[in-house]
Protein backbone atom coordinates (compact mmCIF):
# COMPACT_ATOMS: atom_id res chain seq x y z
CA UNK A 1 0.00 0.00 0.00
CA UNK A 2 1.68 3.28 -1.14
CA UNK A 3 0.22 6.66 0.07
CA UNK A 4 0.17 8.71 -2.43
CA UNK A 5 -1.06 11.87 -0.98
CA UNK A 6 -1.81 12.93 2.72
CA UNK A 7 -3.02 16.90 3.58
CA UNK A 8 -4.74 18.11 6.53
CA UNK A 9 -8.49 19.26 6.32
CA UNK A 10 -11.25 20.20 8.48
CA UNK A 11 -8.91 18.68 11.06
CA UNK A 12 -8.46 15.85 9.63
CA UNK A 13 -6.58 13.78 6.77
CA UNK A 14 -7.33 13.44 3.17
CA UNK A 15 -5.15 10.33 1.72
CA UNK A 16 -4.81 9.05 -1.48
CA UNK A 17 -4.05 5.62 -1.50
CA UNK A 18 -2.90 2.93 -4.24
CA UNK A 19 -2.25 -0.73 -4.12
CA UNK A 20 -1.79 -3.75 -5.93
CA UNK A 21 -5.54 -5.49 -6.46
CA UNK A 22 -5.39 -9.14 -6.37
CA UNK A 23 -9.05 -8.68 -7.92
CA UNK A 24 -8.48 -6.44 -10.88
CA UNK A 25 -5.05 -7.37 -11.41
CA UNK A 26 -3.99 -3.70 -11.73
CA UNK A 27 -3.17 -1.04 -9.01
CA UNK A 28 -6.01 0.88 -7.82
CA UNK A 29 -6.51 3.86 -6.28
CA UNK A 30 -8.80 5.48 -3.47
CA UNK A 31 -9.43 7.70 -1.63
CA UNK A 32 -9.80 8.21 2.50
CA UNK A 33 -10.54 11.02 4.83
CA UNK A 34 -9.88 10.10 8.49
CA UNK A 35 -11.79 12.94 10.36
CA UNK A 36 -9.87 14.62 13.46
CA UNK A 37 -11.45 11.93 16.04
CA UNK A 38 -9.02 9.16 14.06
CA UNK A 39 -6.40 10.12 16.11
CA UNK A 40 -7.71 9.63 19.30
CA UNK A 41 -7.03 5.59 18.44
CA UNK A 42 -10.83 4.77 18.56
CA UNK A 43 -12.39 2.94 15.65
CA UNK A 44 -14.86 4.87 14.01
CA UNK A 45 -17.74 4.05 11.46
CA UNK A 46 -16.91 3.58 7.89
CA UNK A 47 -19.50 5.76 4.85
CA UNK A 48 -18.45 4.11 1.40
CA UNK A 49 -19.04 6.15 -1.36
CA UNK A 50 -19.07 4.15 -5.29
CA UNK A 51 -18.78 7.05 -8.08
CA UNK A 52 -20.44 7.20 -11.25
CA UNK A 53 -19.71 6.99 -14.74
CA UNK A 54 -16.42 8.15 -16.60
CA UNK A 55 -15.40 9.12 -12.50
CA UNK A 56 -12.80 8.10 -10.80
CA UNK A 57 -11.69 8.28 -6.90
CA UNK A 58 -11.11 12.09 -7.32
CA UNK A 59 -14.10 13.53 -8.63
CA UNK A 60 -15.83 13.09 -4.90
CA UNK A 61 -13.01 13.63 -3.32
CA UNK A 62 -12.46 17.24 -4.99
CA UNK A 63 -16.21 18.12 -5.49
CA UNK A 64 -18.21 16.06 -2.87
CA UNK A 65 -17.75 18.75 -0.14
CA UNK A 66 -17.81 16.14 2.09
CA UNK A 67 -15.06 16.95 4.87
CA UNK A 68 -16.82 19.21 7.06
CA UNK A 69 -19.44 16.71 7.80
CA UNK A 70 -17.06 13.90 8.37
CA UNK A 71 -15.49 15.91 10.67
CA UNK A 72 -18.54 16.99 12.66
CA UNK A 73 -19.80 13.27 12.77
CA UNK A 74 -16.34 11.41 13.42
CA UNK A 75 -17.45 9.56 10.07
CA UNK A 76 -14.50 7.62 7.72
CA UNK A 77 -14.83 8.14 4.18
CA UNK A 78 -13.71 6.03 1.56
CA UNK A 79 -14.11 6.39 -1.90
CA UNK A 80 -12.95 3.66 -4.62
CA UNK A 81 -11.97 3.96 -8.51
CA UNK A 82 -14.84 2.95 -11.13
CA UNK A 83 -13.20 0.33 -12.71
CA UNK A 84 -9.60 -1.11 -13.60
CA UNK A 85 -6.70 0.76 -15.46
CA UNK A 86 -3.62 0.63 -16.55
CA UNK A 87 -1.39 -1.04 -19.59
CA UNK A 88 -3.54 -3.63 -20.78
CA UNK A 89 -6.98 -3.57 -19.05
CA UNK A 90 -9.48 -3.49 -22.04
CA UNK A 91 -11.81 -0.61 -22.87
CA UNK A 92 -14.89 -0.71 -24.90
CA UNK A 93 -13.98 -1.20 -28.08
CA UNK A 94 -15.56 1.96 -29.76
CA UNK A 95 -14.07 4.37 -26.86
CA UNK A 96 -17.84 4.99 -24.91
CA UNK A 97 -18.28 6.44 -21.94
CA UNK A 98 -20.21 4.12 -20.68
CA UNK A 99 -18.42 0.66 -20.69
CA UNK A 100 -15.17 0.04 -20.25
CA UNK A 101 -12.64 2.12 -18.48
CA UNK A 102 -14.83 3.92 -15.84
CA UNK A 103 -17.28 2.13 -15.88
CA UNK A 104 -17.08 -0.82 -14.12
CA UNK A 105 -20.43 -1.40 -12.88
CA UNK A 106 -19.49 -3.07 -9.96
CA UNK A 107 -19.81 -6.36 -11.08
CA UNK A 108 -17.61 -9.28 -11.70
CA UNK A 109 -16.99 -9.65 -15.87
CA UNK A 110 -17.75 -13.03 -16.88
CA UNK A 111 -17.49 -12.22 -21.01
CA UNK A 112 -13.68 -11.65 -22.86
CA UNK A 113 -11.89 -9.64 -22.64
CA UNK A 114 -13.26 -8.42 -19.75
CA UNK A 115 -13.11 -11.59 -17.31
CA UNK A 116 -9.46 -11.28 -16.31
CA UNK A 117 -9.66 -7.40 -14.68
CA UNK A 118 -13.27 -6.26 -14.21
CA UNK A 119 -14.01 -7.47 -10.62
CA UNK A 120 -15.55 -4.62 -9.13
CA UNK A 121 -18.04 -6.31 -7.08
CA UNK A 122 -15.46 -8.52 -5.55
CA UNK A 123 -12.86 -5.29 -5.28
CA UNK A 124 -15.66 -3.58 -3.60
CA UNK A 125 -17.34 -6.01 -1.36
CA UNK A 126 -14.38 -7.84 -0.22
CA UNK A 127 -10.55 -6.74 -1.09
CA UNK A 128 -11.11 -3.07 -0.46
CA UNK A 129 -12.99 -3.06 3.01
CA UNK A 130 -10.36 -5.78 3.89
CA UNK A 131 -7.73 -3.68 3.25
CA UNK A 132 -9.22 -0.79 4.91
CA UNK A 133 -10.23 -2.66 8.30
CA UNK A 134 -6.20 -3.70 8.34
CA UNK A 135 -5.04 -0.32 7.59
CA UNK A 136 -7.28 2.45 9.22
CA UNK A 137 -9.41 2.32 12.17
CA UNK A 138 -12.79 1.42 11.12
CA UNK A 139 -15.10 0.04 13.01
CA UNK A 140 -16.51 -2.43 10.46
CA UNK A 141 -19.78 -3.18 12.57
CA UNK A 142 -20.91 0.36 12.00
CA UNK A 143 -21.08 0.54 8.14
CA UNK A 144 -22.66 2.80 5.45
CA UNK A 145 -22.81 3.51 1.70
CA UNK A 146 -23.91 5.53 -0.70
CA UNK A 147 -23.13 6.29 -3.88
CA UNK A 148 -24.06 8.19 -7.37
CA UNK A 149 -25.45 7.00 -10.97
CA UNK A 150 -23.47 4.00 -11.67
CA UNK A 151 -22.77 3.90 -7.94
CA UNK A 152 -25.76 4.58 -6.64
CA UNK A 153 -26.74 1.49 -7.74
CA UNK A 154 -23.80 -0.37 -6.74
CA UNK A 155 -24.34 0.81 -3.01
CA UNK A 156 -28.55 -0.18 -3.89
CA UNK A 157 -27.14 -4.06 -4.94
CA UNK A 158 -24.04 -4.37 -2.17
CA UNK A 159 -26.45 -3.48 0.42
CA UNK A 160 -29.49 -5.32 -0.62
CA UNK A 161 -26.95 -8.65 -1.01
CA UNK A 162 -25.02 -8.61 2.10
CA UNK A 163 -28.13 -8.23 5.05
CA UNK A 164 -26.48 -6.82 7.98
CA UNK A 165 -23.28 -5.84 6.49
CA UNK A 166 -24.27 -2.36 6.39
CA UNK A 167 -26.11 0.02 8.67
CA UNK A 168 -27.34 2.75 6.70
CA UNK A 169 -27.83 3.27 2.59
CA UNK A 170 -28.57 6.03 0.67
CA UNK A 171 -27.97 7.25 -3.12
CA UNK A 172 -27.65 10.17 -5.44
CA UNK A 173 -29.56 9.69 -8.71
CA UNK A 174 -29.03 5.94 -8.90
CA UNK A 175 -29.60 3.58 -11.36
CA UNK A 176 -32.06 1.42 -10.06
CA UNK A 177 -32.77 -1.23 -12.56
CA UNK A 178 -30.37 -1.23 -14.19
CA UNK A 179 -31.75 -4.31 -16.48
CA UNK A 180 -34.62 -2.49 -17.94
CA UNK A 181 -32.65 1.10 -19.06
CA UNK A 182 -29.92 1.55 -22.02
CA UNK A 183 -27.03 1.99 -19.70
CA UNK A 184 -27.64 -1.28 -17.43
CA UNK A 185 -28.39 -3.43 -20.19
CA UNK A 186 -25.31 -2.62 -22.33
CA UNK A 187 -23.36 -3.03 -19.36
CA UNK A 188 -24.99 -6.18 -17.85
CA UNK A 189 -24.87 -7.62 -21.41
CA UNK A 190 -21.20 -6.36 -22.38
CA UNK A 191 -19.91 -7.97 -18.64
CA UNK A 192 -22.12 -10.58 -18.16
CA UNK A 193 -23.68 -12.06 -21.01
CA UNK A 194 -26.70 -13.07 -21.91
CA UNK A 195 -27.58 -14.39 -18.75
CA UNK A 196 -30.97 -13.05 -16.91
CA UNK A 197 -30.18 -14.67 -13.68
CA UNK A 198 -26.68 -12.72 -13.40
CA UNK A 199 -28.46 -9.29 -14.35
CA UNK A 200 -31.31 -10.01 -11.21
CA UNK A 201 -28.35 -10.31 -9.18
CA UNK A 202 -27.23 -6.81 -9.79
CA UNK A 203 -30.76 -4.76 -10.42
CA UNK A 204 -32.23 -3.15 -7.07
CA UNK A 205 -35.52 -3.37 -8.18
CA UNK A 206 -35.02 -7.13 -9.29
CA UNK A 207 -32.96 -8.21 -6.31
CA UNK A 208 -36.02 -6.49 -4.13
CA UNK A 209 -38.68 -8.78 -6.19
CA UNK A 210 -36.69 -11.13 -5.59
CA UNK A 211 -36.97 -10.93 -1.25
CA UNK A 212 -34.08 -9.03 -0.65
CA UNK A 213 -34.77 -6.28 1.56
CA UNK A 214 -33.71 -3.14 3.84
CA UNK A 215 -35.42 -1.97 6.64
CA UNK A 216 -34.95 2.46 5.28
CA UNK A 217 -33.54 3.67 2.09
CA UNK A 218 -32.42 7.09 1.49
CA UNK A 219 -32.85 8.51 -2.00
CA UNK A 220 -32.10 12.16 -3.70
CA UNK A 221 -32.72 12.74 -6.81
CA UNK A 222 -33.04 16.12 -9.42
CA UNK A 223 -36.22 17.08 -11.25
CA UNK A 224 -33.63 18.83 -13.79
CA UNK A 225 -31.91 15.29 -14.08
CA UNK A 226 -31.40 14.55 -17.67
CA UNK A 227 -31.66 10.83 -17.22
CA UNK A 228 -34.63 10.84 -14.92
CA UNK A 229 -36.88 9.37 -17.29
CA UNK A 230 -34.58 7.28 -19.22
CA UNK A 231 -31.98 5.69 -17.37
CA UNK A 232 -32.63 6.72 -13.02
CA UNK A 233 -36.70 5.66 -13.15
CA UNK A 234 -36.87 6.18 -9.53
CA UNK A 235 -40.59 5.56 -9.64
CA UNK A 236 -39.55 1.56 -10.52
CA UNK A 237 -37.62 1.55 -6.52
CA UNK A 238 -40.78 3.40 -5.34
CA UNK A 239 -43.05 0.83 -6.33
CA UNK A 240 -40.99 -2.52 -5.58
CA UNK A 241 -40.25 -0.75 -1.82
CA UNK A 242 -44.27 -0.07 -1.32
CA UNK A 243 -44.53 -3.94 -2.66
CA UNK A 244 -41.68 -4.77 -0.25
CA UNK A 245 -42.39 -2.60 2.93
CA UNK A 246 -39.20 -1.31 2.77
CA UNK A 247 -38.78 2.66 3.87
CA UNK A 248 -37.65 4.83 1.19
CA UNK A 249 -37.40 7.98 1.33
CA UNK A 250 -37.28 9.73 -2.06
CA UNK A 251 -36.58 13.52 -2.65
CA UNK A 252 -37.50 14.91 -5.41
CA UNK A 253 -35.11 18.05 -5.59
CA UNK A 254 -36.97 20.51 -7.52
CA UNK A 255 -33.67 22.08 -10.66
CA UNK A 256 -31.10 19.95 -9.67
CA UNK A 257 -29.55 18.04 -12.04
CA UNK A 258 -27.04 15.08 -12.29
CA UNK A 259 -23.85 17.06 -11.51
CA UNK A 260 -21.56 16.92 -8.86
CA UNK A 261 -23.32 20.50 -7.74
CA UNK A 262 -26.16 18.38 -7.04
CA UNK A 263 -24.24 16.10 -4.95
CA UNK A 264 -22.53 18.62 -3.23
CA UNK A 265 -25.60 20.21 -2.18
CA UNK A 266 -26.96 17.30 -0.06
CA UNK A 267 -23.94 15.55 0.83
CA UNK A 268 -23.95 16.47 4.24
CA UNK A 269 -27.76 15.63 4.91
CA UNK A 270 -26.87 12.41 3.79
CA UNK A 271 -24.13 12.03 5.99
CA UNK A 272 -25.99 13.58 9.20
CA UNK A 273 -28.63 10.76 7.82
CA UNK A 274 -26.21 8.27 8.18
CA UNK A 275 -24.39 9.73 11.47
CA UNK A 276 -27.87 8.88 12.64
CA UNK A 277 -27.89 5.70 12.41
CA UNK A 278 -24.11 4.66 12.64
CA UNK A 279 -23.09 7.28 15.71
Amino acid sequence: MEIVSDVRSHGGRQLVVKHASAATGTDMTFSIFLPPQAEGGGKLPVIWYLSGLTCTHANVTEKGEYRAACAEHGLIFVAPDTSPRGEGVPDDHSGSYDFGLGAGFYVDATQEPFAKNYRMWTYVTEELPALVAAEFQTDMGRQGITGHSMGGHGALTVALSHPGRVSSVSAFAPNVAPSQVPWGEKALGGYLGDEPEQWRQHDSVALIEDGARLDELLVDVGTADPFLNTELKPELLQRACEDAGIDLQLNLREGYDHSYYFISTFMSAHLAWHAERLC
